[in-house]
């Protein structure tokens, strides 16, 4: 008889899978929809609303005009995605490539892929430097022992620019830089992830003006744009210190043990960068200050751009190209880490590929929605379908319960249209008449929406930004997902106390 080691009895832990294996397994999941629930398309209109004093139009979906599309013989059309399709059409097996070269310059997938890229590349040169590395080490030595207090101040920035201007892809440059000094004091990579990108989530998520986001939401509801806004500004607040307080919380755990980190092993890339650096004295010449005062400036004109001239992607990923150049070109004038002409080009290329393998997820997570058959209501697709049939559920529900379904819906919904701006014009055509029949008010609708559609962003893969910040930080989605589903329960509880509450108080 043989007795097993004690190393063989050992059951080896579980590991979560990658990020590229979740995304293919929900592709197979939606890939089955295609068999088993029918095609379903509606009609548009255009719809007009005010916004800053100015007339703005959207085209929205019409929810009466909804009908499940037909074969020849008059049975329900199932599209029945195949494994492969040639001529430029979607399979199972196609949903990278046409993920990848899928949207516009505008959005997903193609457009926040350049500019995931380019912002990587453009902060390559501005790492190569070395300005950042001794900037990070002066901050270390000048706030040891209270640098914790930098991160309320840093949350609260973060969530006041995703309330006033939806700030979210602008969270990757900013990840770029607060990770490795977060992680240089002696935190993590998840702690800043929480002060940029999830603290921009919960503005965008409570706003009161958000034009991405809440304003849209408005116009097509048919509700005056910023209405409720006392009500949404304490929900701002109230919010923003739940995140303030959960960050402080885990951040004081991380720095009492940094092995309790679920980033501990992929933080080590930046840990060995500044290790036994922090005693080490700054040598913070000129040249450095030159190169973070263009960064000072740089992102002083993005803001300015986005909230003056409604900057986008395009403009933005222009903006902080041209800061990498002028940093770069500083960098060889005054010889920053012996710094040449080619470096700049070099250090451009090697940032870039550092995001590649996040610019890959958004490509992936966009071949998600094409396998259901697009966001264009007016096609026969699978995701029409389950739209009309989640508002026909709605139908003869009690008022707080309909308004709590539909903020999960909207949560729900989130996963396969990440765009805000994009799931208003889908969701609240439907959503806004429907609140009519089940006695819920519209600025409630409106609520479920912003809520739904803003907390989901900071968990769900399908979320280029997300994936950004998190191929920042070199993190893996699946162990972001253990950290971040008890946040996210925190948030969902409170969120339905909210919609709910807007309900009894008669929220208009």
């Amino acid at each position: 008889m043989t007795t097993k080691t004690k190393e063989s009895t050992q059951q080896k832990p579980w590991r979560m899978p990658d990020t590229y294996v979740i995304i293919f397994f929900v592709v197979l999941v939606a890939a089955l929809l295609t068999y088993i629930v029918p095609v379903g398309q509606f009609a548009t209109h255009d719809v007009t609303y005010m916004q800053d004093g100015k007339e703005k139009t959207k085209t929205v979906l019409d929810p009466a005009s909804f009908e499940i599309v037909q074969d020849e013989q008059g049975n329900p059309l199932y599209k029945g995605i195949k494994l492969f399709e040639p001529f430029g059409e979607v399979g199972v097996t196609n949903y990278v490539f046409e993920g990848l070269v899928s949207g516009s310059k505008w959005g997903s997938a193609v457009g926040v892929i350049a500019f995931i890229l380019i912002i990587g590349g453009a902060f390559g040169i501005i790492l190569r430097t070395g300005a950042v590395d001794a900037g990070i080490l002066t901050m270390i030595q000048k706030t040891k022992g209270s640098e914790v207090y930098l991160f309320p101040v840093l949350f609260f920035l973060f969530s006041l620019g995703g309330a006033v201007f939806g700030m979210g892809e602008e969270a990757i440059p900013f990840a770029m830089i607060l990770v490795p000094l977060v992680i240089a004091m002696g935190y993590d990579a998840i702690t800043a992830i929480m002060v940029t990108y999830v603290a921009t989530q919960i503005g965008f998520a409570t706003s009161w003006m958000n034009p991405f986001g809440v304003v849209i939401a408005q116009g097509v509801a048919g509700v005056p744009v910023m209405s409720g806004t006392p009500f949404r500004m304490g929900m701002w607040f109230f919010f923003t210190l739940i995140g303030v307080g959960y960050t402080l919380y885990y951040a004081q755990k991380v720095r009492k043990n940094p092995e309790s980190s679920i980033s501990y092993a992929s933080d080590e890339y930046y840990r060995n960068n500044y290790k036994g650096k922090s005693d080490v004295k700054a040598n913070f010449t000129l040249g450095h200050g030159l190169v973070l005062l263009t960064i000072v400036v740089g992102i002083i004109w993005v803001i300015w751009g986005v909230v003056k001239h409604q900057y986008y992607i395009p403009e933005i990923a222009t903006q902080f190209l041209i800061m990498g150049v002028v940093a770069g070109i500083i960098g060889v004038l005054f010889k920053l880490n012996d710094m040449h002409i080619n470096d700049i080009a070099s250090s451009f290329r090697d940032g870039a590929k550092d995001l590649i393998g996040a610019a890959l997820v958004v490509g992936m997570a966009k071949g998600i929605m094409l396998v259901l058959g697009g966001d264009d209501p007016t096609a026969p697709t699978v995701l029409n379908t389950i739209l009309h049939g989640a508002g026909t559920a709605l139908q003869g529900l009690p008022s707080i319960f309909s308004a709590w379904v539909m903020y999960v819906f909207q949560t729900v919904f989130n996963f396969f249209v990440v765009s805000g701006s994009g799931q208003a014009a889908l969701t609240m055509p439907l959503m806004a008449p429907l609140s009519d029949m089940v006695g819920v008010s519209r600025q409630v609708s409106v609520l479920a929406f912003q809520l739904g559609d803003g907390f989901s962003n900071m968990i769900v893969p399908t979320s280029g930004c997300l994936m950004g910040v998190l191929g920042v930080a070199r993190l893996d989605w699946s162990k972001w997902a253990k950290f971040q589903i008890k946040f996210q329960g925190v948030l969902f509880l409170f969120g339905s106390l909210f919609v709910i509450g807007a309900v009894l108080l008669g929220l208009q």
